[in-house]
């Protein structure tokens, strides 16, 4: 019971670590702009790849992750550090927002594409650097534990359950913008964006926190 318990909490650990960060109400508008000469069953089957190839880019980082670390010789603090710098960017781009987070020029080139569904649905807006960061974290993590292959396992169900509420999320796409309308898209993502902000400053301070460990034990 105990090792199911631990199980569940991973997974949920994981969605709760990466959806404030894929965030995929701010891709509602993207959505809407971009496939806006679709049909719904096009719509759908775009959202549909998309939410999949999120799923496969971030196991892909998930599995390789320990090995691009150790290539480039990467400590697990200054990754999280760094991915706290970067989802603190990010929030604080959602927080005080530019016109967009793509370009009036990538915006039209991807409506004029027939398949939007891996740039920039998947990739960048869904599975972007901040998302990669947490993984490549959460991997170096689960390498340190005992059960490597389970762990890895429970993240990659935890990135699933992600893409597809993301699913759901941006199948709703048109309703939501209709509902909430820019005003209601504007508040929620500054909430999504301070939340953002809190992670990133709480990975930094907990990548500080480990590396003022590590060279206060030598000493002790």
């Amino acid at each position: 019971m105990n090792v199911l318990l631990e199980g569940l909490m991973y997974i949920l650990s994981t969605v709760g670590a990466l959806l404030p960060i894929v965030n995929p109400l701010s891709a509602v508008g993207l959505v809407v702009s971009i496939t806006s000469n679709l049909t719904d069953a096009e719509r759908h089957d775009q959202i549909k790849r998309a939410c999949i190839y999120m799923f496969f880019i971030l196991t892909a980082f998930l599995v390789a992750g320990g090995l691009i670390m150790n290539f480039f010789g990467i400590s697990i603090p200054g990754l999280r550090i760094a991915g706290g710098l970067i989802i603190s960017y990010l929030g604080f781009r959602m927080l005080f927002p530019e016109p967009s987070l793509i370009s009036r020029q990538e915006q039209v080139e991807a409506a004029q594409k027939p398949d939007v569904s891996f740039t920039p649905l998947a990739m960048p807006s869904l599975s972007g650097p901040g998302s990669i960061a947490v993984v490549i974290g959460v991997s170096s993590t689960a390498q340190q534990s005992e059960h490597v292959i389970i762990n890895h396992v429970l993240v990659a169900i935890g990135i699933a359950i992600t893409a597809i509420i993301s699913f759901a999320v941006l199948k709703a796409a048109t309703r939501l913008d209709r509902l909430l309308g820019a005003t209601g898209m504007n508040a929620i993502a500054r909430i999504m964006g301070f939340l953002l902000i809190c992670i990133g400053v709480q990975f930094v301070i907990n990548g500080i926190v480990e590396i003022s460990a590590s060279i206060v034990r030598p000493a002790t």
